[in-house]
């Protein structure tokens, strides 16, 4: 059963078509609403743009059939489609710069009205990291906390399984319909039935190495804070913990052992300023604070980003002054709108169209670059 939405169908259709079009992320997204108020206006205008923007070939765009397959698809999982800025789209994710445009949420979706908290770590968990993990959801959970994670093997699944009779969100990498891994079949199937299942992945998707980054946005996204119980120095725990930071979320961690590599992670984010955790009073004593409110735009105020000059088409000249500036390491686009000396709508419309045209990229940190 789906969600109920606000939007009319023939928009619902529209806005997946447009976040599955070649070359549209989720920012891009964010950006043509802006420009266009509407999907349906901003698939019409996306051809004409991406050609301005260095593109010989149109983007392929879905067709309306391949959306409605595509919901038909999740409907048939009973996953609901939350459309960003629609009626249920969790509010502490529309809030981040890059919110995935639809989220398929399966299980109990209440669970995105209630305060969260992420617990993640180490797959190779030690048996002290798993017994904390579950020793810090049970206490959140009987608080009324609901524990989120990603469902990998170690910390989270030990997370998972100790919050299952109290509320538990999986963020998945691939579909919501994909048990991975396939180790935790039975507690993804455990959640689907008593929690609930997250994914920006449409149905089928198998999980592939460059999805789990953009998971862990979403982990840290829906969460007021995130609790790190073991991580190596280059784990993927660390970075959620830095989008956590990035998203104005709180840090917690788990002191560990200097002579285990699994606590090295956790123990440098203490170093930095993280909050230091030995159990669930520890986090639930700053809760309240992390209760504040975090000014998530409403649904009329989310695409309303583009001033007075955005739908203004630039120059030929101002479009090449804007691409001798860049080149294959990534400018921040502050850099590009002061030496520009171009207004900023005029800089992100021609941005715009270069992604769209193919011949630029995205990077972290507001930054862009030639492909």
């Amino acid at each position: 059963m789906e969600a109920s939405s606000s939007l009319p169908q023939a928009e619902r259709l529209a806005r997946l078509r447009l976040i599955r079009t070649e070359t549209v992320g989720p920012i891009t997204y964010r950006q043509l609403m802006a420009r266009y108020g509407t999907a349906v206006a901003a698939l019409e205008a996306v051809p004409l743009l991406a050609r301005r923007g260095g593109r010989a070939k149109p983007p392929t765009i879905p067709t309306r059939a391949a959306a409605e397959r595509e919901l038909a698809a999740a409907a048939a999982i009973g996953a609901e489609p939350l459309f960003l800025g629609d009626t249920g789209y969790p509010p502490l994710v529309s809030a981040i710069e890059d919110a995935p445009p639809v989220l398929y949420a399966r299980g109990s979706r209440h669970l995105l009205d209630t305060p969260g908290i992420a617990i993640v770590g180490a797959r190779n968990a030690s048996a002290a990291g798993r017994r904390m993990a579950g020793d810090l959801a049970r206490g959140l959970g009987a608080a009324g906390v609901v524990v989120v994670s990603g469902l990998a093997r170690g910390i989270d699944a030990a997370a998972h399984d100790a919050a299952l009779a109290t509320g538990t969100i999986a963020v998945l990498a691939g579909g919501a319909d994909i048990r991975y891994p396939r180790e935790n079949a039975a507690l993804q199937d455990h959640i689907a039935a008593q929690g609930l299942l997250v994914t920006e992945a449409p149905p089928g998707t198998e999980p592939q190495a460059r999805h789990f980054p953009r998971r862990n946005r979403i982990i840290s996204g829906l969460v007021l804070g995130v609790v790190v119980v073991e991580a190596a120095e280059r784990s993927g725990s660390l970075i959620t913990a830095r989008l956590a930071g990035d998203q104005g979320r709180e840090v917690f961690a788990v002191p560990g052992s200097p002579l285990d590599p699994r606590a090295k992670g956790a123990n440098r984010l203490l170093r930095d300023g993280a909050h230091l955790v030995e159990s669930a009073r520890d986090i639930l004593e700053l809760l309240d604070s992390m209760r504040r409110p975090m000014e998530e735009p409403g649904p009329r105020a989310l695409f309303a980003g583009a001033g007075p000059d955005a739908r203004a088409e630039p120059t030929d000249d101002e479009r090449a002054r804007l691409r001798l500036l860049l080149s294959p390491a990534p400018t921040p686009i502050d850099d590009l709108v002061r030496l520009s000396a171009l207004t900023v709508d005029r800089v992100l419309t021609i941005l715009l169209e270069m992604e769209l045209g193919g011949t630029i990229q995205r990077h972290p940190g507001g930054r862009v670059a030639l492909v």
